[in-house]
């Protein structure tokens, strides 16, 4: 395994590991969420140019889209528990009391 891809391996099993044992507010959650998913775009980035292939250059965009996509998403949700519970702790949110 060469260094970079460890380096972006351990990024993203840095950020799954957060994700499973700190799961104390909803925003930490969404941080290491978009963490795993910065570390996947580069690490598509860098496949792409070290595989010099175009058809799979789109890859990485279409990644970055999704990621867009869900940090808003994440956003949306962190504003409206924020507003309606006055936390964002998960321990404190009951999806059966919605």
């Amino acid at each position: 395994m060469t260094p970079t891809h460890f380096a972006f391996s351990s990024a993203f099993l840095l950020g799954l590991a957060g994700l499973a044992f700190n799961r104390t507010h909803l925003l930490s959650a969404l941080l290491c969420l978009e963490g795993m998913m910065l570390s996947l775009f580069i690490a598509f980035s860098v496949w792409t140019l070290q595989l010099n292939a175009m058809s799979f250059s789109t890859t990485p965009m279409i990644l970055l889209a999704f990621s867009a996509c869900e940090a808003s998403a994440g956003l949306a949700l962190l504003v409206a528990t924020a507003r309606t519970h006055g936390t964002d702790r998960l321990k404190s949110l009951n999806l059966l009391q919605c």
